[in-house]
């Protein structure tokens, strides 16, 4: 009887420190998710110097969505943007037709660092726009938020479209 009963002791104390080290586990994964965010495509973030930001964002990865871009919208919440996305880099220019609100771009190449930022476009002014060559995604936000922010040449951008093998900043 008390060797059963030291028995049932010893494999409770088992489980439960098989159950200590599933909540560690647990706990390490739980802190590596909050260093490193998953990757969502709903979702861009930017480092740098500066520190971090996120976006949540609507994608205009096909020619009718890059076509329509943020056109006749007369609003938009601060933390959310446009990320145009292409096939391959390319030279990327835009205009402010029928943009009714005044708007940063950030212009990043295929790993993901920006190259150019053009700060408080006009809105409605259909003067061209050059984010210049090797351009994979622009991201649209707030006129006035990217140097609130800081946002600057170098910054790096997380998003699934870069290429986890190329990305400065992988997924």
């Amino acid at each position: 009887m008390i060797r059963r009963a030291l028995l049932v002791l010893g494999l409770l104390g088992l489980i439960g420190g098989a159950g200590q080290i599933g909540a560690q586990a647990q706990t390490s994964a739980t802190t590596q998710e909050k260093a490193e965010p998953a990757c969502r495509a709903d979702t861009v973030l930017l480092r740098g110097d500066w520190g971090q930001a996120r976006f949540s964002v609507e994608l205009a990865d096909t020619p009718q969505t890059r076509s329509q871009g943020l056109m006749f919208r007369e609003s938009m919440p601060r933390s959310t943007g446009m990320l145009f996305i292409y096939d391959r880099p390319q030279r990327a220019t835009f205009w402010m037709r029928n943009t009714l609100i005044p708007l940063d771009m950030i212009f990043t190449d295929e790993a993901g660092v920006v190259r150019h930022v053009h700060h408080e476009a006009i809105p409605g002014d259909e003067t061209t726009i050059d984010g210049g060559s090797g351009v994979l995604t622009v991201l649209e936000i707030n006129g006035g938020l990217a140097r609130a922010m800081g946002i600057t040449v170098g910054s790096q951008m997380r998003h699934p479209a870069f290429a986890a093998a190329t990305a400065a900043w992988p997924c």
